[in-house]
């Protein structure tokens, strides 16, 4: 791995003809922006700017370097760069002006989850890169993903084909008989991509302002290469793409013109770190662990389903006091207190200052004192029929059938939003 620190558009003079199998460049983005960012224990800020006044400055830059990326790469090669809607316009017209537009591959999104949004509009949720090959005669290694839960086992198992009127078939032998398909890989990768975003807490996380996930760059190194390969990344920053080549076999050239940024690199290519995505080992259902019969006995509330919580249930859309209002839903043998201690946990992690505890098991009660004034106990249902057996008997026909006619919606009005307490002065 080669670390080189100087502006990319003098070093790639060093950088023989046709040498390079791919190139990722990930390049100031327009924003017209100084972009800053500490590491994580704030010993030590990386800073770059990404100010041009206009497009044609910011489009000469780009230009001028991707001549000299054309020439460097192998015909068996490819280009990525990665943009967002700042300037992937300009981007995308001064690729098809180096490499031709013949040789556009694909605009691959990269989606992801992200939460704050301070502008007025929708939720910025990608960023593109551009797939270009040199020429027609380019390495590709095709990957494979699960298939769609809704994929029919049929479009599995049978071979297709087409027929006189070029509609995909199912195929069939001459006797009519179904013919098996051969052994499947999985989906062929599409153009979209959801490969989470680095969160703070990610252990390869460095602080650089722009540092993308090894993930997203192990799957760009892998279809475009083979163990052994030259890559080359002009604007390396934190130095993920060479970390990336390193885990898998490759070799890498970085680029950058901070020194920070060379340095930086150098120490992860000593240690390279890499965050494992449990949304991609495990898929998006696994995150979705919320109680199912608790909910069922929330329904027709305004509220919001809480996962991976051992606290609380859901949380009610309306607030008190500017605080969120917790729901928790007593559980199977579960002790009224244990049921009470875990919801005050989680009112004190959360701030609340009004906390819902539903109770399902009739037969317990505790003493007033040992539960926290923000935290209001409700009969389910079920509790509430069983009082009513019990208080009422069971010769009591008449008056048992009117009692059970107000008990839901009694329910519902106690954990419904205009039911919350209206703060005093």
């Amino acid at each position: 791995m080669k670390v080189l620190k100087g502006d990319c558009l003098k070093l790639l003079e060093q950088i023989q003809d046709e040498s390079v199998e791919a190139i990722y460049l990930d390049p100031p983005f327009f924003t017209e922006k100084t972009h800053k960012l500490k590491n994580r224990d704030g010993s030590q800020e990386f800073s770059f700017d990404d100010l041009w006044g206009c497009h044609k400055k910011y489009a000469e830059f780009l230009y001028q370097r991707l001549v000299h990326l054309h020439r460097v790469l192998k015909s068996s090669g490819s280009i990525f760069i990665h943009c967002d809607a700042t300037a992937n316009y300009l981007i995308r017209s001064l690729l098809n002006e180096v490499f031709g537009p013949d040789q556009f591959r694909s605009e691959i999104i990269w989606y992801y989850k992200r939460w704050s949004n301070s502008k007025k509009g929708l939720l910025p949720a990608h960023q593109t890169i551009y797939f270009y090959s040199k020429t027609d005669s380019f390495t590709f290694n095709t990957r494979y993903t699960d298939y769609s839960e809704s994929t029919n086992v049929d479009q599995i198992l049978q071979r297709r084909s087409r027929d006189s009127q070029g509609k995909t078939v199912y195929a069939r032998d001459e006797q009519g008989e179904v013919i098996l398909n051969d052994s499947k890989k999985g989906v062929p990768l599409s153009d979209v991509w959801e490969i989470p975003y680095l969160n703070p807490k990610a252990k390869e996380r460095v602080g650089y302002p722009t540092q993308k996930p090894i993930l997203l760059l192990e799957r760009i190194i892998e279809m475009a290469t083979n163990p052994g390969d030259l890559i080359l990344d002009p604007f390396c920053g934190s130095g993920t793409t060479l970390v990336a080549a390193k885990l898998l076999g490759r070799h890498g050239i970085g680029m950058d013109i901070s020194a920070d940024a060379v340095e930086l690199t150098q120490k992860r290519l000593v240690n390279p770190l890499k965050t494992d995505s449990h949304l991609l080992k495990k898929g998006r259902k696994s995150y979705l662990t919320a109680d199912a019969e608790a909910l069922a006995l929330l329904q027709g509330l305004d509220v919001i389903p809480v996962h991976r919580n051992k606290g609380i249930d859901a949380i009610l859309k309306q607030q008190f006091q500017d605080k969120p209002v917790l729901v928790r839903v007593q559980k199977p043998g579960e002790s009224l207190l244990e049921s009470i201690r875990l919801l005050s946990a989680a009112a004190q992690t959360k701030s609340s200052q009004l906390s819902i505890l539903v109770q399902t098991q009739p037969s317990e009660s505790i003493s007033e004192q040992m539960i926290p004034p923000s935290i209001k106990i409700v009969h389910a249902p079920l509790v509430q029929i069983k009082q009513i057996l019990h208080d009422t008997g069971k010769d009591n026909a008449a008056q048992l059938s009117r009692d059970l006619l107000i008990i839901k919606p009694e329910f519902e009005a106690t954990l419904a939003p205009a039911a919350i307490p209206t703060p005093t002065a």
